[in-house]
C-alpha cells in the first residue's frame, strides 16, 4: 500500500523556518489524514455472499428442517465444538434446513447477543449448506422488529416468527405485528397454542399471504388446519413429529421442522422423500413419544446426552427426565438400532449426578 500523503512527524529532514515569535515551523502544508484504502481493493460479492438475498420460494421447498438443540459448556456458555458436529451430522443425512435459536434450542433462555450470534455463527459455518432459519419472534413487536433485522443483517436466509404470548393480543394486532415484520425477509409464521396461549386463526395467515415474503406456516394444530392451508397454496410445515408422515403423505404438508431429526435425521429424512411410509413411522413413534412426555427440550437434551453427542448440561429450568426414562431411551434405541442415531459412541444411562444444572450463565 502507498504511503499516505502529508507531513510525518517522524520525518525530520524537512526545512524548518524560525517565526516571529522564535518557533521553528514546519515548511510544507499540513493536509488532513486520509484513510489508508486502496479504491476497488474489495472484490464484487460473489452470490453465495450475498447471504440475506434468499428468496422466500427457496424456503418454501424445503421438506426436512431440523429445529436444532444448542449444547453448553459445564458453565453454561454455548458448545459451539458440539454443536458444529450436530450441525455436520444433520447435513451429512440429508437435512435440508435449520431453526437457529427456536423453542427446541431453548431461545427463551439466550440474550438476543446470544441469539445473534449463535446465527451467524451458523450463516458463516453452513450457509452454503444449508439453509439457516434464525428465531426472531418475540412477544414485543419492538423486540421482533429488531432482532430480524439483525438476523438479516448477519445473513439468515428467514425468520421463523411467533405470535405474541403470554400478554397476548388481538386478531388485528397479530396482523399488525406480523406485518412490521414480513418486509424485511422471508418469514415462516409458527403457530403453537400449546405454548402461546392463543390460536393464530387462519384468517390471520390468509391476510398475510398477500406478501411474497410468507414463505409458510409451522402449525401444530392438526390435520385439519393443514388441509386448510394447502388447498388454498399456503405452505405448511408441520410442526408434530408425530403427525408429520400424515400430514405430508395424506394431507398436503410440505414437509416437517422436527425435534427428532436431531436423533435420527436419515431416518425423518427417508420418511419426508421416501414416499408414503406407514412401517417406519410406526417405527418411530414410540421414539416420538418419549421425546415428548415432558415439555420439549427436556427428552431431546436427555437423550443426546445419553449418545455421547452433547455434554450433560442443563440451563434451568429445564432439568433431564428421571432414571426410569432414561433407561427407557437406552431400550429404545437398541430397538431402533444404534446406527441410525447420531453419534458414535455407545449409548448409555447417565447417573443424577452426572448432570449439570446451570442457574447462572
Amino acid at each position: 500500500m502507498a504511503a499516505l500523503k502529508g507531513c510525518s512527524s517522524l520525518n525530520l529532514s524537512r526545512p524548518t523556518a524560525l517565526s516571529a515569535d522564535g518557533y521553528k515551523r514546519r515548511s510544507c502544508r499540513w493536509r488532513p489524514p486520509q484513510a489508508a484504502v486502496i479504491p476497488n481493493f474489495h472484490l464484487p460479492m460473489r452470490s453465495f455472499e450475498v447471504k440475506n438475498r434468499t428468496l422466500a420460494e427457496d424456503i418454501k421447498a424445503l421438506r426436512l428442517i431440523t429445529a436444532i438443540k444448542t449444547p453448553y459448556l459445564p458453565d453454561g456458555r454455548f458448545d459451539l465444538e458440539a454443536y458444529d458436529a450436530l450441525v455436520n451430522m444433520q447435513i451429512g443425512d440429508g437435512v435440508e434446513g435449520v431453526i437457529v435459536g427456536g423453542t427446541t434450542g431453548e431461545g427463551q433462555l439466550m440474550s438476543w447477543d446470544e441469539h445473534i450470534m449463535l446465527i451467524g455463527h451458523t450463516v458463516n459455518c453452513f450457509g452454503s449448506s444449508i439453509k439457516v432459519i434464525g428465531n426472531t419472534g418475540s412477544n414485543s413487536t419492538r423486540e421482533a422488529i429488531h432482532a430480524t433485522e439483525q438476523g438479516f443483517a448477519v445473513g439468515m436466509h428467514a425468520a421463523l416468527h411467533i405470535n405474541p404470548y403470554y400478554g397476548k393480543t388481538s386478531v388485528e394486532g397479530m396482523v399488525s405485528h406480523f406485518e412490521h415484520v414480513l418486509p424485511m425477509g422471508p418469514t415462516i409464521i409458527y403457530n403453537v397454542p400449546s405454548r402461546t396461549g392463543q390460536d393464530i386463526p387462519p384468517g390471520v395467515i390468509h391476510t398475510l399471504a398477500q406478501s411474497p415474503n410468507l414463505a409458510g406456516v409451522k402449525e401444530c394444530v392438526g390435520h385439519a388446519r393443514v388441509v386448510q392451508y394447502t388447498e388454498n397454496g399456503i405452505v405448511v410445515w408441520s410442526g408434530n413429529d408425530d403427525e408429520c408422515h400424515d400430514s405430508r403423505w395424506d394431507h398436503g404438508a410440505t414437509g416437517v421442522i422436527s425435534v427428532a431429526s436431531n436423533l435420527v435425521p436419515g431416518l425423518m429424512h427417508q420418511l419426508m422423500f421416501g414416499g408414503k411410509n406407514p412401517s417406519l413411522n410406526s417405527k418411530l413413534l414410540p421414539l416420538i413419544d418419549w421425546l415428548f412426555k415432558e415439555p420439549n427440550p427436556i427428552g431431546l437434551n436427555t437423550a443426546l446426552a445419553q449418545l455421547g453427542v452433547v455434554r450433560p448440561v442443563f440451563r434451568l429450568p429445564y432439568v433431564p427426565l428421571p432414571l426410569p426414562k432414561r433407561v427407557e431411551f437406552v431400550n429404545l434405541v437398541k430397538e431402533i438400532g444404534r446406527e441410525h442415531f447420531v453419534g458414535e459412541k455407545d449409548v448409555q444411562v447417565l447417573d443424577d449426578d452426572e448432570f449439570i444444572l446451570i442457574g447462572r450463565y
